[in-house]
């Protein structure tokens, strides 16, 4: 290992919250115990998000096949206010109220006719399917992101889908990176 000093290893402790001791061997062969950091304190949010996801998306698993109107159902019959960015006959787009990029936006099919989940799809769905993809591109037209974005379909309980009502999310206005999750 190149020589460390314990200066630098410790300036750069400074500004975080979490530390962990770490013996490094330094290039006189002296074996040193230094306090550094583990993760910053956003870092640590991002882990109970995590979480705080998984279990949302087991307990929503639970209630899938319910029957009972989910929150999208609701957007659509207007009882919830939502900002409405593309609407047609069969599909509605809102911008998701936690957006995860710039530019957000939730798809869903106005009639969810058994689709809670895309592993539920079947030969009937096709049409739905087709349209809800160009429902995306429409609206990333309109958003001024067609040079890039991306579509992403949480389904099931360990890809963390919490509203079993099939939606796309289109996400866009910032470099995306890979691989996403």
């Amino acid at each position: 290992m190149a020589a460390v000093t314990s200066s630098s290893l410790l300036r750069n402790c400074a500004a975080t919250t979490v530390r962990a001791f770490v013996t490094v061997k330094a290039s006189n062969s002296n074996f040193r115990t230094f306090l550094l950091p583990l993760h910053s304190r956003r870092s640590l949010c991002r882990v109970s998000a995590t979480n705080n996801e998984e279990a949302a998306a087991k307990v929503a698993a639970a209630n899938a096949d319910s029957g009972a109107p989910t929150i999208f159902d609701k957007i659509i019959a207007k009882e919830i206010p939502s900002t409405i960015v593309y609407e047609d006959d069969k599909v509605l787009a809102f911008r998701d109220i936690n957006p995860q990029a710039p530019v957000h936006v939730v798809i869903i099919p106005k009639n969810r006719d058994g689709l809670t989940e895309l592993g539920k799809a079947e030969s009937r769905h096709v049409e739905i399917l087709g349209q809800l993809l160009y429902a995306a591109k429409k609206v990333a037209e309109k958003e001024g992101i067609l040079h890039g974005f991306r579509v992403v379909i949480n389904n099931g309980p360990e890809g963390c889908q919490s509203v079993y009502h099939l939606h796309l999310h289109l996400l866009g206005g910032r470099q995306m990176k890979w691989p996403p999750g």
